[in-house]
């Protein structure tokens, strides 16, 4: 993707000028500047991905201990104010199990099935929205992260 994006700043006569490499260009034609380029732009892919990895094993521990490691709250849990933790909202916990359970009582029927029952019941998404087949299949797919508070 990177060299088709150089080829095109060639072709209209664009450079790219960096602050940290005052030296680097993607016009340079010597190998020298072509090797060192190169070698930059390699370690800086190398450090944005081990920042990735660090960041990422940093929130799958926080999460291992029952903590909120950051983004969207699945529903059926809510964070605790004041705290890094999450505990299990009971409202949306009984909409989650009632998804399970008209999955089980009615296997055949369709996510929109079974998005219209929840609906028709008067059960809500975490934004007060209508449910959809979309949600309802997130819901069921994460059966193993729901199974410590179903039954």
């Amino acid at each position: 993707m990177k060299v088709l994006i150089h080829r095109e700043l060639k072709k209209y006569g664009v450079d790219i000028r960096s602050i940290e490499q005052p030296q680097y260009s993607i016009n340079k034609k010597d190998p020298s500047d072509f090797l060192i380029n190169g070698l930059m732009e390699l370690l800086d892919q190398y450090q944005r991905l081990e920042i990735s990895l660090k960041l990422g094993r940093g929130r799958n521990k926080k999460a291992q201990q029952g903590g909120y490691a950051g983004g969207n709250v699945a529903l059926g849990y809510k964070v605790e104010k004041g705290k890094k933790s999450l505990v299990i909202d009971d409202r949306q916990a009984k909409t989650v199990q009632r998804v399970f359970d008209l999955k089980e009582q009615y296997p055949l029927w369709t996510l929109t099935q079974l998005a219209e029952r929840l609906n028709e019941e008067g059960h809500r998404t975490k934004q007060d929205k209508r449910f959809s087949k979309v949600q309802v299949k997130r819901i069921l797919d994460r059966k193993t992260f729901y199974s410590g508070f179903l039954k």
